[in-house]
């Protein structure tokens, strides 16, 4: 029959691995829990612990609509001026019936013998409507469009070409630009038919 101290005894060296395993384990927590680094903490910066201001989506999108309608006019430039069409980056900026139709009208005024050559002057364009929840998100964007510094001319000669002096030259034009999976794109232009 064993006594008190004889249970002691016996139950000594598994106590012991009890409290040394327990211990180790509250190190391992502490440790986790610190970061396990020896460099002194420092607060914030009080700029830092400010919460940043995400950016109105629909601001974003007014912004990101009319750059690429600017871009847009600039490739239509271009496009226009090269009569093999290669030095325009116009799908970029453009898709559906407005590269479609500009593609076809250069290379119809090209087959002509005929180049725009100078440039195209977007001024005060406006969003007076955008989407940013739906299907696709887009902007309707209403502008001036000035062409009277884009002059017709012969591709051969670069001799310019008579044209109707009652032609508007300054008209309002409104497009649509969509976001697509590759950007915002010009997918329509509507000249109005008025002068600005």
């Amino acid at each position: 029959m064993r006594t008190a101290r004889s249970r002691d005894r016996y139950r000594s060296p598994l106590k012991n691995s009890m409290i040394a395993l327990f211990t180790v384990s509250c190190a391992l927590a502490v440790t986790s829990c610190s970061g396990a680094s020896d460099t002194p903490k420092t607060s914030p910066t009080p700029s830092a612990a400010q919460p940043t201001k995400s950016a109105d989506p629909t601001e974003t999108a007014k912004k990101d609509a009319i750059a690429t309608y600017q871009s847009y006019w600039k490739e239509v430039e271009k496009l226009y001026a090269d009569r093999s069409g290669k030095s325009a980056k116009l799908k970029q900026y453009a898709a559906s019936a407005a590269l479609k139709n500009a593609e076809q009208d250069a290379k119809r005024a090209h087959g002509r013998g005929l180049l725009l050559m100078g440039q195209v002057t977007v001024q005060d364009p406006t969003v007076t409507k955008v989407v940013t929840h739906g299907k696709l998100d887009y902007a309707v964007i209403s502008s001036c469009l000035d062409i009277s510094k884009w002059k017709t001319v012969k591709a051969d000669t670069k001799k310019p070409v008579t044209l109707p002096s009652n032609r508007l030259t300054k008209y309002v034009i409104q497009s649509t630009v969509e976001r697509w999976p590759e950007g915002w794109r010009v997918t329509r232009d509507e000249p109005q038919d008025r002068r600005c």
